[in-house]
């Protein structure tokens, strides 16, 4: 299995992330925010918000951890236990 440097809820870049972050939760609290002038039909909002965070609020915090830490860390896993390992960067390497 290939070892990715991206984990599932990820975006290619922070700012990518947080743009992400602002629709989702912009739809949210706006869905929230027009319901007693609109009625439940605010609440339509509320599916693409959830979808621009790629699930809940909690799956969008996840993501941007692994955004943040994308290539940067490596798991080392053994009959022990699992680890944290700093990268090696390009200039290790060679």
């Amino acid at each position: 299995m290939p070892e990715h440097d991206r984990g599932a809820l990820a975006s290619t870049s922070v700012a990518r992330h947080l743009m992400r972050g602002a629709i989702g939760f912009g739809l949210i609290g706006s869905a929230l925010a027009l319901i007693p002038g609109h009625g439940p039909a605010a609440l339509l909002l509320a599916p693409p918000g959830i979808v621009a965070l790629r699930g809940c609020p909690t799956c969008w915090i996840a993501g941007l951890m692994q955004t943040i830490s994308a290539g940067r860390l490596r798991r080392a896993c053994t009959d022990s236990g699992c680890t944290l390992h700093p990268a090696r960067t390009s200039t290790e390497r060679s």
